[in-house]
């Protein structure tokens, strides 16, 4: 799957966040693959990611709650 690592902006973060974990919920994704995505965007995306330690509002907005805490779980994991 060709999600780029280094996103231009906030917008482009959420959509290839989304898309990851849409996949990941319509089984085209093993969990490994997806923990390892969204883990690779958060290291190379830190200042897109998360602002005064919460979420961007872009962000937030772009990927729902659901989404968000799947996002948090994997972060929580091992970075």
């Amino acid at each position: 799957m060709g999600i780029k690592l280094f996103q231009r902006t906030q917008r482009d973060l959420a959509l290839s966040i989304n898309h990851v974990i849409d996949q990941y919920w319509n089984n085209g994704l093993e969990e490994s693959q997806m923990i390892d995505m969204i883990q690779n965007l958060y290291k190379n995306n830190k200042s897109k990611f998360i602002k005064n330690g919460e979420y961007t509002t872009i962000i937030i907005q772009q990927c729902g709650k659901r989404r968000l805490e799947v996002v948090t779980r994997v972060l929580e994991l091992k970075l």
